[in-house]
């Protein structure tokens, strides 16, 4: 397998800025100019200037999956692990790398979003008898654990809103995923998409004008990887969605929060044989 590390701007032209021969996954783009992805359960920084994996140092946890964010600060990167737990967990460490603080007490958790202000992390976690994935939120250092959605028959993927006042996310009802937002406290909930596709990861950007999300056939179950798929733009707002490129991917292309900090591109990973 070759992964494409690649920008593309809102017009949907395509940068390729890595290839590389193995599976890396979820690129973030931090405020001082480089990517963070994830691949074979360890994390790098792609500097932009000179593309290429540097591996940062997160300890112990050496089995790492790709939901992982840089903060808004740009100080702390929020990593999940199921190293010690043996489940997904999430933490956080220094960017530049350390040790990791444990974030999440409940089992299994995976990281999606930072609220603006730097102090909440959103998360889908899967509690209880039945085990449905549904979203969470928790103070960055840990604690205060609030469920955000109980509806649903799988929630995924929530990411706040520029000025913190919606969390986006996708929700699966009666067999079919559409995009969705709601208050930080769990009110006003509201779909946002209903069209054929099974729509997947929307990422607000950080100028507050535009969601960018992945979008899977009709009949799709879950987030496979090795999928045709479209990355698609629509108003924050809401309201029709434009296709800004086509691709073979699916997981791993966008899970996280992706955005160049000014809105103006982001980035994902494509794959080919």
């Amino acid at each position: 397998m070759i992964s494409e590390l690649c920008l593309c701007d809102l017009g949907g032209e395509v940068e390729v800025v890595l290839r590389h021969e193995g599976l890396i996954e979820a690129p973030n783009w931090h405020p001082d100019g480089y990517l963070v992805v994830n691949g074979g359960g360890a994390i790098y920084r792609v500097p932009l200037e000179a593309p290429a994996l540097e591996r940062i140092d997160t300890g112990f946890a050496v089995r790492l999956n790709n939901d992982h964010g840089i903060s808004p600060c740009g100080r702390w990167l929020a990593i999940s692990d199921h190293t010690e737990p043996g489940s997904s967990c999430i933490y956080r460490l220094p960017v530049e790398g350390g040790t990791p603080e444990r974030v999440t007490e409940a089992t299994p958790s995976w990281w999606h979003g930072w609220s603006p202000d730097g102090a909440r992390m959103a998360y889908a976690g899967a509690r209880g008898d039945r085990r449905v994935v549904q979203l969470y939120t928790c103070a960055a250092e840990g604690g205060d654990e609030r469920l955000l959605t109980g509806a649903f028959d799988h929630a995924d993927g929530p990411d706040y809103g520029a000025d913190g006042q919606w969390i986006w996310f996708n929700g699966e009802r009666e067999a079919r995923v559409d995009l969705w937002r709601v208050r930080p406290d769990g009110t006003e909930l509201e779909r946002m998409t209903g069209g054929p596709t099974v729509d997947w990861f929307p990422h607000p950007s950080p100028d507050g004008r535009n969601v960018v999300f992945l979008a899977y056939p009709p009949g799709t179950v879950g987030h496979p990887g090795g999928r045709d798929v479209a990355l698609m733009l629509m108003p924050s707002e809401g309201g029709a969605a434009r296709v800004l490129t086509r691709l073979h991917g699916g997981q791993g292309t966008l899970n996280v929060p992706c955005w160049e900090p000014g809105g103006g591109r982001f980035a994902f990973m494509r794959y080919t044989a």
